[in-house]
């Protein structure tokens, strides 16, 4: 089945093809949805939510764009309006005093997908969220600031937040094997 088939079967409400989309896109869209999620339970459900958008609004898709670029943007929309948007502005209190530490670049290259997947989850939502628009996305700060409904500077300064947290985060990681290693 192609994709435009798969569409075209889901802007008639056929339940063939609505399988068939959720078969085909769940795994890219449950990526892109874990990187806006602390969980695999979350994020499962905010793509359940985006499913329902998609074929809620797929009559009104025009094929004038990348067709998965429509469903990540739906489960970006999704995944960011289930947060407390004032979260963004909290999240500065108390993370001062990150310094900027030195990461060698062998620990970053130690680092697989799933590694930095999962060091990205840890970081206070705002700075997640931002740093996933801005760095794996491509938005820009003023694109960003629009969607979270936070200033640009807000957006400027999470991702600096962001990098010194995971900074720090990576740096910890290497201690903890290199402890393993030599103890």
């Amino acid at each position: 089945m192609t994709e435009s088939e798969i569409i075209r079967g889901c802007q008639k409400g056929r339940a063939k093809y609505q399988k068939a989309l959720v078969l085909r896109y769940s795994p890219l869209l449950m990526t892109v949805a874990r990187r806006y999620c602390r969980d695999d339970h979350a994020a499962k459900d905010v793509l359940q939510e985006a499913f329902i958008r998609v074929f809620r609004a797929i009559d009104r898709y025009q094929a004038t764009g990348s067709f998965s670029a429509w469903l990540r943007r739906i489960v970006i929309n999704v995944a960011l309006q289930t947060k407390d948007k004032a979260s963004y502005q909290r999240e500065q209190a108390g993370l001062d005093q990150i310094a900027h530490p030195m990461v060698s670049p062998q620990a970053i290259t130690d680092l697989n997908a799933e590694d930095l997947i999962a060091l990205i989850q840890k970081l206070p939502e705002g700075f997640r969220d931002v740093f996933n628009l801005y760095v794996v996305e491509g938005y820009s700060h003023d694109e960003i600031a629009d969607m979270l409904k936070i200033a640009p500077g807000t957006s400027r300064s999470q991702l600096t937040r962001a990098r010194q947290k995971l900074q720090a985060m990576i740096l910890e990681r290497e201690k903890e094997n290199y402890v393993k290693r030599v103890g």
